[in-house]
């Protein structure tokens, strides 16, 4: 699933915008799902397999949410993929996200350490 995204500042004032790559809608099950639509919390987090990403907090029946770097769909097992455009980049008919790390860097170095998201169901 593909939505777009915007990012805001503490003076709700518009920074960047980008696209997020995300599974389908199942449910809201474990490793094969988007997560449900909804007002999330999230901090900044830092691990050896991402590097600096963000965690998404007190996402109903689900753990280790994460904002994270990566291109295609079989990068997500539930997570939120950035990027800066969509391109078919492995030729297997769905869209890619593109510039993922460095649209991660951008948004890491503009968030604040916690923040709010808004989940809405709108794709593209």
């Amino acid at each position: 699933t593909l939505s777009k995204f915007v990012a805001f500042d503490e003076y709700n004032c518009e920074v960047m915008q980008g696209y997020i790559l995300e599974l389908p809608d199942n449910d809201n099950k474990s490793n094969i799902s988007r997560i449900n639509e909804g007002e999330y919390e999230c901090v900044k987090r830092h691990s050896e397999k991402y590097g600096n990403h963000f965690h998404v907090l007190n996402v109903f029946d689900r753990s280790y949410i994460l904002i994270h770097h990566g291109n295609y769909h079989s990068d997500t097992r539930g997570c939120l993929l950035p990027g800066d455009r969509l391109v078919d980049i492995d030729g297997d008919g769905l869209k890619d996200v593109v510039n993922s790390r460095r649209t991660m860097r951008k948004l890491y170095d503009t968030m604040d350490e916690q923040f709010k998201i808004i989940i809405k169901n709108q794709f593209l």
